[in-house]
């Protein structure tokens, strides 16, 4: 077994090293077939049009014949393996009922068989194939060999299909095939909208990884020569924030100041010249540092914060320019472009000139970094995670950018650009429209009054949300401002983050939801460490451990709502139990009370349950009656009661809004509240979407709170509909059970209503 170990990562090794897909099929089969000591190994994959297997790489058979053998779906013990996807073993080949001869392939009389599925994400992608003329039975040990083969080498076989490599492809007169006109690629949401453009492609100007760690005898130069480059990086990030300055909200700003703040003495800086002093040079100094922290950056559960170590990256690389005396080349840009890159960061933004940037695609990265927050702020559609993109082959060639569904097409054809042209008109168009709802109340047309809040975190997002009407806050995360200090925030700094969204919102509600930290986000001053984080030591079971943080928090809150009208209201994140409920109501009754004894004077807080557990959602009418709020938490709500990471590529396809079983649970969660007169909200992403917003108006919640970009699409959705309409939709839903019955449903229901203009175009 060991040996055979060895041998399966000699032979991935051998074929990691070729960049081309073919000669990676070749190297494998020569490889195994010497490994296996056999007469044959052979790889078949599945066609372009999807209706058999092509011959791909052989060793034994006659290798003239790949790309021009193809076996169909129902042929053969190769299209007897796919069709059971799963391997079959045979000592005599040519007597099974189901063996096909095919006398091009020069194959003989082989008797022994042994066919392997390549399976990629639970397609059958193809089939590998060893043959033996000897009568002799493949043992197990050489099968569980080619299973597991077969399983990395589907990851491979995936991406080259991704890419339209000709490999895979048949080849026609003996010609090679042209390649793919156009080609798909699948990534994340980072940004919504439709773009399209010539590819600028951004590269790393240094690699770290290739700086050698050695020992120097002049530590003063090379603590210069940090210096140096320390301040010219500060430089840097101060013009480029001088150039957003006009552009960018505060908060989107903010960024850049948090990358001056990570080059302080006591953060990367410090860190660096610290590895100096102890004799390494500064740029074998700074590769440590950097790689130390991107370690500890990936294995932090939060999608935010494992994001912010691309922010690490892009500074030390930054610095490495310097260090290296690199300077960065002159880009030509075309007056539409879509910028590609690896990883794409904020920096690398700035070099486009004002204008011409029309979309953005980055290899690594999600909806929650940098970069697709920037996009979001600067309206340019993005798809982040293009994993399967070859990002650096596509240099001056046309792109279209899908940002609402996360794919980009390279090569797009003439009657997809025409038709994405249209789109963006229409877009535009609709935005302007739009714009004239915002003083209006959403209210359907048989006068059911519907709530639109926002949910919001830095102070940025007040101008923005206040500008889409939003008529309250249903989630601030006051999370955000513990993350970004070193140590906990004082209760007067608190108070005057709190009171400057309470003054800017006034009169309308504001809902603060206590610190929830734990699960996927953390403080580095306040690290906590757990197998599974998820179901640990998180939100109020923090804070209920941590009275004295607690109650800080909850005296700043009601201080801040000093002399306003309008109406504060404390949100527990979180709640198990009604037990955690009423704990959290004595401390924040002691808050109040000792605010009053100050002499403040301050109107009691409304203390609501965020329902995200589903221990809640069972006991929500208890909670119901014990306070003055429910709120349920949608997107952690989905992702505990379907076990579904939405940011794992893996098992992102069953995260499912839509799923039969959540929405039975909001339904239950809302029959709850009315059952106590307790009112009943929702904050998550999908209040903000079309279908999400009729659903949940029918189920008669009282609040919808959004990011404020959903907003003014919402309310125009409800402005034109019916809650009778909407409740006879809900309960025709509630009879289905599969989600992709209830999301064909909701867009066929919404377009016949003539809702379609807020539903994105899905291309063919």
């Amino acid at each position: 077994m060991d040996s055979m170990l060895k041998t399966l990562r000699k032979i991935v090794q051998h074929v990691a090293v070729h960049g081309d897909f073919a000669q990676a099929l070749r190297v494998l089969v020569t490889e195994v077939k010497q490994a296996i000591e056999t007469d044959v190994c052979s790889i078949y994959l599945l066609s372009e049009d999807k209706t058999g297997y092509l011959l791909a790489a052989t060793d034994g058979l006659n290798e003239e014949q790949i790309g021009a053998v193809s076996i169909s779906l129902d042929q053969g013990l190769v299209g007897l393996v796919g069709r059971r996807a799963e391997p079959i073993n045979l000592e005599a080949a040519a007597q099974h009922p189901n063996y096909f001869y095919l006398p091009e392939s020069g194959e003989e009389a082989f008797n022994a068989f042994l066919g392997v599925p390549i399976i990629h994400q639970r397609r059958v992608l193809g089939v590998l194939v060893v043959q033996q003329t000897a009568s002799r039975r493949f043992d197990e040990s050489e099968e569980a060999f080619l299973v597991t083969l077969a399983a990395q080498l589907a990851s491979l076989v995936a991406h080259a299909e991704a890419v339209g490599d000709n490999a895979i492809r048949p080849r026609v007169d003996g010609q090679s095939p042209q390649a793919l006109s156009e080609t798909c690629f699948k990534g994340v949401a980072g940004a919504p909208g439709i773009a399209f453009g010539q590819v600028v492609v951004v590269h790393p100007v240094a690699d770290l990884d290739a700086v050698p760690e050695r020992q120097t005898d002049n530590v003063t130069q090379e603590l210069l020569l940090l210096d140096r480059a320390l301040e010219s990086v500060r430089r840097d990030i101060r013009k480029i924030s001088e150039e957003f300055a006009s552009s960018l909200p505060k908060e989107e700003l903010a960024l850049f100041d948090a990358y001056l703040h990570m080059l302080d003495e006591n953060a990367l800086a410090g860190d660096i010249r610290n590895r100096i002093q102890r004799g390494q040079w500064a740029q074998g100094a700074l590769k440590q540092v950097i790689r130390e922290h991107l370690d500890r950056f990936e294995l932090m559960e939060d999608e935010y914060l494992r994001e912010r170590g691309a922010d690490v990256k892009d500074l030390g690389l930054r610095l490495l320019v310097y260090l290296q005396d690199i300077r960065e080349k002159k880009s030509q840009f075309p007056q539409e472009m879509i910028l590609v890159g690896d990883e794409v960061t904020p920096a690398m933004l700035t070099n486009v000139p004002p204008g011409r940037l029309r979309g953005i695609v980055s290899v690594q990265g999600s909806g929650s970094s940098h970069v697709a927050i920037l996009a979001r702020a600067m309206a340019i559609p993005a798809v982040m995670g293009a994993l399967d993109l070859p990002a650096y082959e596509i240099e001056g060639e046309t792109l279209l950018v899908d940002g609402h569904y996360g794919e980009v097409f390279r090569r797009p054809s003439q009657r997809r650009l025409a038709e994405s042209r249209e789109l963006i008109e229409q877009a535009r168009v609709f935005d302007e429209e739009l714009d004239e709802l915002k003083e209006l109340p959403c209210i359907t047309q048989d006068g059911w009054r519907v709530q639109l809040w926002v949910n919001i975190g830095l102070s940025g997002d007040i101008t923005r949300s206040l500008d889409r009407g939003a008529e309250g806050i249903g989630l601030f995360r006051t999370e955000i401002p513990f993350m970004s200090q070193d140590r906990f925030p004082t209760e007067a700094e608190q108070m005057a983050l709190y009171r400057e969204h309470m003054t800017a919102f006034e009169p309308r509600p504001v809902t603060m939801r206590t610190l929830d930290i734990g699960g996927d986000k953390s403080l580095s001053y306040f690290p906590i460490t757990e197998e599974n984080p998820f179901l640990g030591w998180r939100g109020i079971r923090v804070t209920l451990d941590h009275p004295e943080i607690f109650l800080v928090q909850v005296r700043a809150m009601i201080k801040a709502n000093e002399g306003l009208s309008g109406d504060l209201r404390i949100m527990l994140p979180m709640i198990s139990s009604p037990a955690e409920l009423l704990s959290a109501k004595v401390l924040i009754d002691q808050a109040y009370a000792e605010v009053l004894e100050e002499g403040a004077d301050v109107k009691p807080p409304q203390v609501g349950v965020m329902v995200e557990v589903p221990a809640a959602v069972y006991q929500a009418r208890l909670l119901a009656k014990q306070a003055d709020f429910l709120a349920v938490g949608s997107n952690d709500l989905t992702q505990y009661m379907l076990a579904v990471d939405r940011n794992n590529p893996r098992v992102a396809e069953l995260y499912q809004d839509l799923h039969p079983a959540v929405i039975t649970a909001l339904r239950e969660v809302a029959r709850a509240a009315h059952a106590e007169e307790t009112p009943i909200g929702i904050c998550g992403e999908f209040a903000g979407t079309p279908a999400g917003a009729v659903l949940l108006m029918a189920m008669g919640y009282h609040v919808l709170s959004m990011n404020a970009t959903h907003l003014p699409k919402v309310k125009w959705v409800i402005r034109n509909i019916k809650r009778s309409n909407a409740r006879r939709m809900l309960a025709k839903v509630l009879r289905m059970g599969y989600a992709a019955d209830v999301n064909q449903f909701m867009h066929q229901q919404l377009t016949e209503a003539g809702l379609g203009r807020v539903l994105p175009h899905h291309h063919d």
